[in-house]
């Protein structure tokens, strides 16, 4: 597993002073882009080839947010290719070996110049070495809206929701979600379904759906058509 070390920053707790899980996510994200720069697959060399792995789902499941200054290992490793496909588990630990989180993650290679999906080359396949699947127990893909959810007041997308290439982050549609809950909402499993990609200016209509004991929470953020960007699955409870 491709690992590197870090400490939690004062800019990544929330209130009570833990890791915030947005802020894991982007742990997340930075390890599987430093991962890829450092066997050769990085930003530049998918830009040659007109090419980008796109997010298609996230589970992650969360024992413990570490606190502020704790130190930790942050760790991926992808574990299979199907076609276009490729599949990668994530982990956190602190620098004792405690797992803190753990996460699979699911990715689409595509052709941005065909709008296309693409197949990995030769030197993919061989930078990124398959390891053995992370055990845990594994969620769907798709994840399930629920009816009768509440519509809440549609925003529109700013330039600091962004990435490089000129969508809405990965990490922002849990943001997005985020504000859609009670304050002290305490999550101990992300599940997020990427549908399409929201631009500048596009406007997110969040749809917000409760489940009956209060302990799981699913937000649409849909498109003004009610076609949805994104769908984001959060279960816990109270802090």
């Amino acid at each position: 597993m491709y690992t590197f070390d870090s400490r939690v920053r004062y800019s990544e707790v929330g209130v009570d002073g833990n890791l915030t899980i947005e802020a894991l996510i982007d742990y997340f994200q930075d390890c599987s882009t430093f991962h890829s720069e450092d066997v050769g697959l990085g930003v530049d060399y998918f830009k040659e080839f007109h090419m980008v792995w796109m997010l298609s789902s996230w589970q992650i499941c969360v024992n413990r947010y570490p606190r502020l200054c704790e130190r930790i290992v942050i760790g991926t490793a992808p574990y299979e290719f199907r076609g276009f496909i490729g599949c990668r588990n994530f982990e956190m630990k602190t620098a004792q070996g405690e797992v803190l989180a753990y996460a699979n993650s699911i990715w689409s290679l595509m052709d941005i110049q065909k709008m296309a999906p693409a197949k990995p080359n030769e030197k993919m396949l061989q930078g990124y070495a398959l390891e053995e699947k992370y055990p845990m127990e594994y969620a769907p893909r798709k994840i399930a809206v629920p009816e009768g959810g509440v519509e809440l007041e549609p925003f529109a997308v700013r330039q600091h929701h962004l990435d490089t290439n000129n969508h809405v982050n990965n990490g922002q549609y849990v943001r997005m979600a985020m504000d859609c809950l009670p304050k002290d909402f305490y999550i101990r499993q992300l599940r997020v379904e990427y549908k399409s990609q929201a631009k500048l200016h596009d406007m997110i209509c969040p749809v917000l759906a409760e489940s009956a004991d209060g302990g799981l929470y699913t937000v649409s953020l849909n498109n003004e058509e009610g076609r949805p960007y994104s769908i984001v699955e959060m279960t816990g409870g109270a802090a």
